[in-house]
């Protein structure tokens, strides 16, 4: 007896070990464990370096003060660079390098708010590389960027294992592909080596279960209008590879800031504020994967219209500054009325879509900032003149798309399919209007308010075609609205003037469409304040545009 009683506990002690083991390799489990450094491996090129950036410059972006500042409780490991690298010497406080800031520190910060576990972050990226040729783990090439990687993460690794810290690895944050497009050969195989890619690393590091978050390519920069077609392919190749992995997220990047610098205006990088909003959006994707993160859902506490009534619905749509990319919340305090501003307007029911399709209100919420982070757009102090000016019931949707371009808003779009606005652009103002009219309203389309692209009149070979695809999706959107006379209010800040670009006058070319279409309104946004860089409006001239929207709308009465 004493026998069976000793062979009972024995196999009792194994199936007690087996169901911890199971309990700690379940996600519920894992995600409990608050004891556990959690380890997030970045890796890529120039836009996950951070080029372009400036630390000095975070103090600009109200939402992300402080990040240049060390993150004392985020260890920190990194090999930057190509020919001259920046290393650290073993495991250091997170922090940007060489006054360069990466996608790592908002990341960093915005997962600390949501999980209690500690987090570290290792990573290895240098501009200008390709998956095809220095990333490839068969047959390296150029720089040998995947075995230096791994080379680098197995030693942070094993000096986490030498101070008895545990930890697993919890994520793989990859943004590459831009060298890759210009190469026939690695364009084409891009998906079959990102497959790989991922495959090799998951077995290299002993992580079969290894989640990768793989980044979308920039859409808003020139590379975006001059390599549509290319970037498109990668685009296509990255989904593919997603769509097919359980444990892959593609992460949506082509709504945030980029650099603004050189005569066109339209940099290659993200730039500061890019980056911020870059790491972000990484980390919302981390957070989404396991259940947890920011759950901000705005309300209407009470529907604002009598049974019955009569409701003009205005549209807005457009680009950067319709979105709102550089207007925040933290500086309406600094602007006579701002603080009124950032307060919910129960008065007015809004309905919104940003980023194309990145930020969706779910349904009619109250006038309030809606932009991804901590942003807002001219719908704000627009929805407050009108609310002054009129005695009816308003309804506000927006549509925007600061990644886009005109082309992308036109019927037939373009070759990049996926970029394709239209369909969604119709569908959503086709919702909006019957949703009012099933609560029992009968609507007017009061008109639709657009912002006249901005990167297009940066580009020659965008601007010569800007007001014709305008006129175009002006055209179409009547027919598919049925609204016939539907007016268009099309506002234009000053277009960029450098050699080679004066000679297509925009502005008079925008204007005879005014005078060919009665119901094609123009507004000359050329005096607004604040107007920090090239093309892109900051919080004082996006509350002035939504004033002059308002202005212009009750002018035409």
């Amino acid at each position: 007896m004493q026998s069976l009683a000793s062979h009972l506990r024995a196999v009792l002690g194994l199936f007690v070990l087996w169901s911890l083991a199971l309990a700690a390799a379940s996600p519920a489990y894992a995600q409990q464990d608050s004891r556990t450094l959690r380890v997030f491996i970045f890796a890529g090129q120039s836009n996950m370096v951070g080029a372009d950036s400036r630390a000095h410059d975070i103090r600009l972006y109200p939402p992300f003060a402080g990040l240049d500042k060390p993150q004392k409780d985020v260890r920190f490991s990194y090999c930057i660079g190509r020919e001259d690298k920046s290393k650290s010497d073993g495991w250091v406080e997170l922090q940007p390098v060489e006054d360069m800031v990466g996608p790592e520190l908002s990341f960093a910060r915005l997962v600390t708010k949501h999980i209690d576990a500690p987090i570290a972050v290792i990573k290895c990226a240098a501009g200008g590389t390709s998956l095809g040729g220095d990333w490839n783990p068969d047959a390296p090439s150029g720089f040998k960027l995947y075995p230096l990687t791994l080379d680098w993460i197995r030693s942070a690794l094993a000096d986490l294992e030498k101070r008895k810290v545990p930890y697993r690895l919890e994520g793989f944050m990859w943004h590459q592909g831009e060298n890759d497009m210009f190469d026939a050969a690695f364009r084409e195989s891009y998906a079959k080596n990102l497959a790989n890619f991922i495959a090799c690393w998951r077995r290299d590091l002993r992580a079969p279960q290894l989640r990768f978050y793989v980044g979308e390519l920039c859409t808003k920069t020139i590379w975006g209008m001059d390599h549509r077609r290319e970037k498109y392919a990668i685009a296509r190749a990255q989904l593919a590879v997603t769509d097919a992995d359980p444990l892959a997220d593609y992460v949506r990047t082509s709504n945030i800031a980029v650099e603004i610098g050189g005569e066109e205006g339209l940099h290659y990088h993200y730039g500061t504020l890019g980056q911020l909003e870059h790491g972000e959006n990484y980390a919302e994707a981390y957070l989404r994967s396991i259940g947890a993160g920011p759950q901000v859902t705005r309300t209407l506490q009470r529907w604002p219209y009598a049974k019955g009534a009569a409701v003009k619905l205005f549209i807005l749509a457009g680009h950067r500054n319709m979105e709102g990319e550089r207007a925040f919340v933290q500086e309406l305090e600094s602007i006579k009325g701002g603080a009124a501003l950032a307060r919910d307007n129960e008065r007015i029911a809004f309905k919104y879509d940003v980023g194309g399709g990145f930020k969706r209100s779910g349904g009619w919420v109250a006038l309030a900032p809606a932009g991804p982070y901590d942003t807002f757009g001219p719908e704000l102090s627009f929805g407050a003149a009108l609310a002054r000016k009129s005695k009816g019931a308003v309804a506000i949707a927006k549509f925007t798309h600061s990644g886009s371009q005109i082309v992308d808003w036109t019927p037939q779009g373009s070759e990049a399919e996926a970029r394709n606005l239209y369909p969604s652009f119709i569908a959503f103002v086709r919702e909006s209007r019957a949703e009012l009219e099933a609560k029992g309203h009968s609507v007017e389309l009061a008109g639709v308010f657009y912002h006249l692209g901005e990167n297009d009149l940066a580009w020659g070979p965008y601007r010569e075609r800007a007001v014709e695809r305008l006129s175009e999706l002006v055209t179409r959107s009547r027919v598919d609205l049925n609204a016939p006379a539907l007016k268009w209010f099309v506002s234009q800040q000053r277009p960029p003037d450098h050699e080679g670009l004066a000679s297509i006058d925009v502005t008079a070319q925008l204007a005879r469409l005014a005078a060919s279409d009665s119901d094609v309104v123009h507004i000359r946004a050329f005096d607004l304040p604040g107007e920090l860089q090239k093309l892109v409006l900051t919080t004082p001239a996006i509350v002035e545009l939504g004033e002059l929207l308002a202005e212009s709308y009750s002018k035409q009465r």
